[in-house]
């Protein structure tokens, strides 16, 4: 092989290890605490999600509430007393949902 050819595979296998380790999908975990929900956003990375929107709906898709991350990556509702589930959409292809069965108190 000669040089040029060898450049050229080293430098497609760099930028696509470089694209892979760059990917990264958003993550929520949620848990009750008293009468509160209490959600942390991130990123698979390792990265937080500070300024993101967190909605809850009901089971008929309407929006119960809407808060925004705080400078932790917390998302804090009070608890409706009704079935709900929660959606962290970052803006990448599918939003992290979590149903209220799947809380657990902490």
């Amino acid at each position: 092989m000669n040089n040029t050819l060898l450049v050229n595979i080293f430098g497609l296998m760099i930028g696509l290890t470089s694209f892979q380790s760059a990917a990264h999908f958003p993550l929520m975990s949620c848990h009750l605490a008293q009468d509160q929900v209490i959600c942390e956003a991130g990123y698979s990375d390792g990265s937080t999600a500070v300024g993101y929107d967190v909605n809850m709906y009901d089971y008929d898709d309407n929006l119960v509430a809407k808060v925004t991350t705080d400078k932790r990556s917390i998302a804090q509702f009070t608890h409706p007393n009704a079935d709900f589930y929660l959606v962290f959409d970052a803006g990448h292809e599918n939003p992290v949902e979590v149903d209220v069965v799947e809380l657990k108190p902490r």
